[in-house]
């Protein structure tokens, strides 16, 4: 299913982005991706590089500018390759900061599968970024039925002319991510493409019960079944997953830099976690363990569960919603193992 039907504006990569497309298909397809012939479909006609016409890769020092508008023919063919690659792309720096990117495409595409999406579902996206990736669900369910939301005019603004050029108009809202869209609610389906330190309670009210939330948390990306009022709960992929985080959701004031009792308490926290074997500070698992577990274990605390339960994969691990409290856990959501996270207002 295609979007709205919208002319796409004239495009003069047509014919060299068609193939690009069709390679990271193949690409996506050959490491285990995109079973799902819509899903196939929307990656192969949705063109990723008219959502990304600057993009800044990483270099000594800071970014370089790859883009359309270069006016060397050998940079612009650079650009459009990496804009196919299958890689993230930071496509906004703001003083030095990534602001907004547009993920990897084989990992949007697991995110996608893994959302289950059903015909005439209603699905709210929270991190527009782009709008690439509302574009492909506008692909697979029509505009009217996606809804994605950013926190700044700066990132919609273009993510909308973005979507226009593509020939799809999903709804972009301005907002702030974490109180959702009301006004659209309730989804059958919300994913976020954006970090967080815990799931806001107001995407749990406005997705209807049995809908599904897909958010990355941790280094993670957990998948919950809303299950009554004010409830949800599941288990996390197995795949490893890194976000920009959510900009909302980190309280006003707090800084990475900020002195005093805070400051101290990490820099202890850092020598504890500089102790700890190679072996677990090399393992992603044990990362992944340190970071969901971080405020209630200790580095040292979280190695020696990480070696008493056998080095957990990230499968074994879930969260629990449950109206104000939420909870993540090892195993199952009433074992031994359990950490609160973070409250929200």
């Amino acid at each position: 299913m295609s979007g709205s039907g919208t002319e796409p504006r004239s495009d003069p990569y047509a014919v060299e982005a068609a193939a690009a497309r069709a390679g990271l298909v193949r690409l996506i397809t050959m490491g285990g991706g995109l079973t799902d012939t819509r899903w196939r479909a929307a990656f192969a006609e949705v063109p990723r590089h008219l959502f990304v016409p600057v993009y800044y890769v990483g270099v000594a020092g800071g970014y370089e500018r790859r883009a359309a508008d270069h006016p060397d023919p050998e940079r612009r063919d650079e650009w459009l390759r990496g804009a196919y690659a299958d890689s993230a792309l930071a496509t906004y720096v703001r003083h030095g900061e990534l602001v907004s990117s547009s993920s990897q495409p084989s990992l949007m595409a697991e995110m996608l599968a893994a959302l289950r999406v059903e015909d005439g579902d209603e699905v709210l996206e929270i991190g527009a970024g782009t709008g690439y990736n509302a574009a492909l669900l506008a692909h697979r369910l029509g505009d009217e039925r996606v809804t994605t939301v950013d926190l700044d005019e700066e990132i919609t603004g273009p993510a909308r002319e973005h979507l226009a050029a593509a020939g799809y108009r999903p709804l972009v809202v301005t907002g702030d991510g974490a109180l959702g869209c009301p006004e659209r609610a309730p989804f059958d389906r919300i994913m976020a493409t954006c970090q967080l330190p815990s799931v806001p309670p107001a995407w749990v009210a406005q997705c209807r019960t049995g809908g599904l939330i897909l958010t990355p948390l941790a280094t993670g990306l957990v998948l919950l079944r809303v299950t009554g009022e004010g409830r949800a709960e599941g288990r996390f992929l197995s795949t490893p997953a890194y976000f920009v985080r959510l900009r909302s959701a980190a309280p006003e004031g707090e800084s990475d830099t900020e002195a005093g009792p805070a400051s101290e308490e990490r820099a202890e926290v850092w020598a504890a976690t500089a102790e700890l074997p190679r072996e677990a500070l090399r393992d992603e698992r044990f990362h992944f363990l340190r970071t969901l577990s971080a405020g209630t274990l200790d580095p040292r605390g979280a190695y020696e569960l990480w070696r008493a339960k056998r080095r957990p994969h990230r499968s074994r691990f879930g969260v629990t919603v449950d109206g104000d409290r939420q909870w993540a856990w090892l195993d199952a959501p009433d074992g031994p193992h359990r950490w609160p996270l973070p409250a929200r207002d």
